[in-house]
């Protein structure tokens, strides 16, 4: 007969520490069931689903690193955001320096005088990682180079990205010490903004192969383009993003894609090769997909129109919302479960102004606050004078005048 195992005291109190991690995760969902479900070698990885910016895996998020070309995240987002205010076209002309033209590493051996179009210098950015093509755009945007990543850092500075310092528009020899530097973290932050605010990126990070004409003195000739984020080819849904490496930040990327409504961003930093970059960011791209999915509310989630002002010269202001409400549930969450309520103030006096914050919706699952939209007045309402109430009293006389006479 074979004796029965009790187990010692030693091994019950371990028991109870795994009962009690495993009863946490309930309350904490995200990082430890994802740090304790993907195992990655990579030293430095981020998951983060992007209409949120939730982070869905974390690890060393926040750990400065070099970062290679995926610096160039930052240099496209400045691009963008000068076509976008319609201080850059994607038909101008670009002139390329002899300074552009120095660069070294990934390049597209563009010449000193040769000129091409942001289009062009876009994919060249975007799928070759072209240092020059880099170059030769931030001295077009801010007139050099070193004002162009002084708006770099400034930006970085806006989005809140708390760890990162930029010394070029590429990432050309990238180094911690010398001050270049992000982080998993920080990189997710940047391609969010990016991807949400200018999702047309996507129609470059998603080309496989392209070719651009060199036009110079010497004439014309193609050159051939190849993207460096080879999940183009592999993984179903996949939006972009882009490559980076160096010797020193080795092997990094930031992989974004899309399926079933939702956005996930995975940032790999300091792989040691670019198969496990690749094949670990599509783990956790795997892993979110699988694991989560997005309760999003619909732009009119905001049911009442407007809202009675007090001793205004209106006494009603409309109302809305910037933005509609989204949260990601993780698995074990149930949509459903999601309720809301409008909170309007009780007592709303003029002067009112348009922008001015008059209520929220709150959101909760199960009891427990997850979010809160704000409400803002959309008009501006002037606090009423006399003349103001005189009129308004003499025009409702007038009106039930008239009613009476029918």
């Amino acid at each position: 007969m074979k004796r029965t195992k009790w187990f010692s005291k030693r091994q019950i109190s371990s028991l109870l520490v795994i009962v009690l991690t495993i009863s946490s995760i309930g309350m904490h969902p995200v990082t430890v069931r994802a740090e304790g479900e993907v195992e990655l070698e990579s030293p430095s990885a981020v998951l983060m689903e992007a209409s949120t910016g939730k982070i869905i895996y974390n690890k060393e998020g926040d750990k400065e690193k070099p970062l290679a070309s995926v610096t160039k995240i930052m240099t496209m987002l400045l691009i963008f955001e000068a076509i976008e205010a319609g201080k850059l076209k994607l038909e101008d002309k670009v002139s390329v320096s002899e300074h552009a033209a120095s660069m070294g590493g990934s390049q597209v051996f563009l010449e000193p005088g040769e000129t091409q179009d942001v289009n062009t210098m876009l994919k060249c950015i975007s799928i070759a990682s072209a240092n020059d093509a880099s170059v030769a755009m931030a001295e077009k945007v801010a007139g050099s180079e070193e004002e162009f990543v002084k708006r770099m850092n400034k930006k970085a500075k806006q989005l809140g990205m708390k760890h990162t310092h930029f010394l070029n528009c590429c990432g050309l020899d990238d180094d911690i010490e010398s001050g270049h530097y992000s982080t998993a973290h920080d990189i997710a932050i940047m391609s969010r903004e990016l991807i949400s605010r200018f999702p047309q990126v996507s129609d470059y990070a998603t080309v496989w192969m392209d070719t651009i004409t060199h036009v110079t003195r010497k004439g014309e000739s193609e050159f051939g383009l190849t993207n460096t984020n080879k999940l183009i080819r592999t993984y179903d849904g996949i939006t972009g993003l882009k490559t980076g490496s160096t010797s020193k930040a080795k092997f990094c990327l930031s992989a974004t894609a899309s399926r079933n409504g939702m956005d996930m961003i995975a940032v790999i930093m300091a792989a040691p090769n670019p198969k496990t970059r690749f094949s670990e960011a599509a783990k956790l791209l795997d892993y979110g997909f699988a694991n989560c999915s997005l309760y999003k509310e619909k732009k009119n989630a905001l049911k009442i129109k407007s809202v009675p002002v007090e001793k205004g010269t209106t006494e009603m202001t409309e109302v809305y919302i910037e933005k509609p409400f989204s949260y990601v549930c993780i698995m074990g969450e149930d949509k459903s479960s999601i309720k809301k309520n409008v909170v309007i103030k009780k007592k709303i006096v003029a002067p009112v102004k348009k922008g001015d914050k008059i209520g929220e919706i709150q959101y909760k699952m199960k009891g427990k606050p997850i979010g809160i939209v704000p409400i803002f007045a959309k008009n501006n309402v002037k606090k009423a004078k006399y003349k103001d109430y005189l009129m308004r009293v003499t025009k409702e006389f007038f009106m039930k005048e008239d009613k009476g006479k029918e």
